[in-house]
């Protein structure tokens, strides 16, 4: 099939969530042509599933609150394994982009005295989430995308990237087809900013809609660049479990920021077992302490464990439920009907109210919720410049989950909003600079298209063969259960021998009709992506021998001193996926001290 459509522009954006529009702005601003690539509908973005809030160190409700005071939460709670650099620029700049979606359009929620409101979150020792009820996300897109479409930015729906090309060192285009039509189009662009999410679609019980299956990071990893940190796989502790057909839908943490606790089937508030040394002195030891402190007292500043990192409440799940104290349909009981009245309930966590009544037939302001851990986001990705954002392929920038660095082995809510707007605005603005320094675009060598092309349409030569759905169901599966919440040296390698033994029988699936609408099509496709970060995310569980964050080992439970210097890059040498170990970037003393000693 030959190539109809042709792009050219000075800056491609493939990805159209929260990162890939600031980045879309930001590049426009700057005058060069920019174009935004999308793979479902304008506003159909994971962003929207962030519900909780968005964390900014403004200092509206505690005056304490402060850049320090969030950079070094977002450091501990990352577990060292964070780019310093990355966790200041954030810290620093993320109360500036809060006030400027605020000045264009976002409708915070407001205190008595009309400032921004925010809440509590896990592991943040403020309340020092700006929101909107429970639909945060959903309005950040709203507002970015109303301020993109008022830029000269060329948008593309329904539109899937699936091969980069590299030109004399450079990054200089990318292929990708019309999800209704089956048609090729060709991107070229002087510079490309990756901005497509995470992986989450590689296991069977995730928050992630279809969308998210790992393309940006197999699309940089197969020109070249660098992955790091693909270990770290964030589990939500608070995904619904019951009905089956809703299984891993998120339950935002702003749940229990409102005062919602976390109990097992004997009734038991059992958070108070699993308060790890790090948190104790932050941390409420008693009911009275923690009911304290929901009720709006903030003595001591001891918040309730339900607030611990997500690491940390996931995995005191998981041990009630495999110790027998489980719900009946194996998760724990989160209720706030019992701190909370019906009406504010119904003000703070619309969302969650209409999504139990709609989903489970469970009212909220009068019964508790099942939940239990899914998967909803990996701190690794695309290893970027923290000033930049660039990749180590020269001209090819990430932002957003696809990226890797801020948020270390362990990600605090609320930060990925945040980490959007903050590293989104200066991955398109560089990518705008770079973009004007270069005369006209490289020419893609028609052999490689041709190439690229052959590969993508070969399902509908093999006939009567296995069905990628097949495939898919079964990567779900040993990635579920060998490489998700506990892990151990055994069921690490046999799951690498099974995604790679997938990754040979994807080359003779087969697909029936053709390119138009073709579902079987677009899983064999996306397969592709999956495979390569399930085998990334694989590889780096056996590097690391101990438990840090979101990696734990059941054969090395504690934290090793020697693992925590280093961190794991995934590359491509030849035809093989190998892992080398880095150096964790050491801050500078004044920085150092401030994680270690408090602020």
């Amino acid at each position: 099939m030959e190539i109809r459509e042709h792009h050219d522009h000075d800056v491609l954006v493939i990805g159209a969530g929260g990162a890939g529009l600031r980045a879309a702005v930001a590049a426009a601003e700057t005058g060069v042509s920019v174009g935004l690539v999308c793979k479902s509908l304008l506003g159909k973005a994971h962003t929207v599933m962030a519900e909780g809030g968005i964390a900014s160190a403004l200092g509206n409700l505690r005056a304490e609150d402060n850049w320090r005071v969030h950079f070094r939460d977002t450091m501990r709670g990352g577990k060292g394994m964070n780019d310093w650099r990355m966790a200041q620029i954030h810290a620093q700049e993320a109360p500036d982009r809060v006030r400027e979606l605020e000045a264009w359009g976002a409708l915070f929620d407001r205190t008595e005295d009309g400032r921004m409101n925010q809440r509590p979150f896990g592991g943040h020792t403020y309340a020092r989430l700006a929101h909107v009820g429970d639909r945060t996300g959903l309005e950040m897109i709203r507002t970015l995308q109303d301020h993109t479409v008022h830029e000269d930015v060329d948008i593309f729906m329904e539109c899937t990237a699936i091969r980069l090309f590299v030109v004399d060192g450079r990054v200089a285009g990318v292929l990708a087809y019309w999800r209704p039509t089956g048609e090729f189009i060709l991107f070229r662009a002087k510079s490309i900013v990756l901005a497509s999410g995470g992986i989450g679609k590689a296991w069977r019980v995730t928050s992630n809609s279809w969308e998210y299956t790992g393309d940006g990071m197999a699309m940089a990893y197969s020109v070249g660049a660098e992955l790091l940190g693909m270990e770290f796989v964030q589990f939500h502790p608070t995904g619904m479990v019951w009905p089956p057909s809703v299984r891993g839908t998120l339950v935002t943490e702003g749940v229990r920021g409102e005062g919602g606790v976390l109990t097992n089937s004997e009734g038991d508030r059992f958070m108070f077992r699993y308060i790890p040394e790090l948190y104790r002195a932050d941390t409420a030891d008693t009911e009275a302490e923690a009911d304290r402190w929901a009720a709006g007292d903030r003595i001591n500043n001891r918040r309730p464990p339900e607030l611990l990192t997500r690491d940390v409440v996931a995995k005191a799940i998981e041990s009630e439920v495999e110790a027998g104290r489980g719900s009946s349909h194996g998760g724990a009981f989160l209720n706030i009907a019992e701190k909370r009245d019906p009406d504010y309930i119904r003000a703070k966590l619309p969302s969650m109210y209409h999504q139990f009544k709609e989903l489970a037939g469970v009212d909220i302001t009068k019964e508790a919720m099942e939940v239990g851990p899914t998967m909803h986001y990996v701190m690794g990705g695309i290893k970027v410049d923290p000033e930049t954002a660039e990749s180590t392929v020269p001209g090819l920038y990430a932002a957003g989950e696809v990226a890797a660095g801020l948020h270390g082995g362990n990600r605090l809510g609320g930060n990925s909003l945040s980490d959007l707007v903050v590293f989104g605005r200066r991955a398109g603005e560089a990518a705008a600079t770079v973009a004007k320094r270069q005369q006209g675009w490289r020419e893609i060598p028609t052999e490689e298209l041709t190439s690229a092309i052959t590969k993508a349409l070969a399902p509908f030569r093999n006939k009567d063969r296995q069905n990628p759905f097949a495939i898919q169901e079964e990567l779900q599966q040993v990635m579920q259960h060998k490489v998700g919440i506990a892990r151990t040296q055994e069921g690490l390698e046999e799951a690498l021998q099974e995604i790679r033994a997938l990754q040979s029988s994807l080359e003779t699936c087969s697909a029936n009709g053709e390119g138009a609408y073709n579902p079987g099509w677009n899983t064999w496709l996306d397969l592709h992506s999956l495979l390569v970060v399930s085998e990334a995310v694989t590889l780096s569980a056996l590097d690391r021998r101990e438990s840090r964050g979101g990696h734990t080992r059941i054969d090395f439970p504690d934290s090793d001193p020697e693992y925590g210097n280093h961190t794991t890059i995934v590359s491509k040498t030849g035809k093989q996926m190998t892992t080398t170990r880095e150096p964790v970037p050491t801050p500078p003393d004044d920085l150092e001290k401030l994680i270690e000693e408090g602020v």
